[in-house]
C-alpha cells in the first residue's frame, strides 16, 4: 500500500476521531426508573447532569425504594451515554479497534 496514502488516511481518522470526542462531550442521555418516577441525565463526559424525582416517589416510610430507583436511573443513564460514546468513536474510527479510546 502507497505510504503516503496511509499517512492521509491516518490523518483522516485523527481528525474525525477529534470531532468525535468534541461531539460526545456535549452529548446528554436521558434514563428513567420506577416507571417514570425519577429520571436521570447524563452527559458525555460521564457527569451527571439532573435527577428528577415525582414527589410521589417520596415515601418515607420506604427511602431506600427511592436510593434504589435513583441509583437505577443514574446507572442507566451513565450506560447509555457509555453506549452512545462508543458508537460515535466507532463510526469515527470505521469500527477500527483502538486501544486506549473507550
Amino acid at each position: 500500500m502507497d505510504m503516503k496514502k496511509m499517512m492521509k488516511q491516518a490523518q483522516k481518522m485523527q481528525m474525525e476521531l477529534a470531532r468525535a470526542q468534541e461531539e460526545i462531550k456535549d452529548m446528554t442521555f436521558e434514563a428513567s426508573a420506577g416507571g417514570g418516577m425519577v429520571k436521570a441525565v447524563a452527559r458525555g463526559d460521564m457527569s451527571l447532569v439532573s435527577i428528577t424525582i415525582d414527589p410521589e416517589a417520596v415515601d418515607p416510610e420506604d427511602i431506600e425504594m427511592l436510593q434504589d430507583t435513583v441509583t437505577a436511573a443514574v446507572n442507566e443513564a451513565l450506560r447509555g451515554v457509555s453506549d452512545m460514546s462508543a458508537a460515535r468513536i466507532n463510526s469515527a474510527t470505521g469500527g477500527m479497534n483502538i486501544p486506549g479510546l473507550m
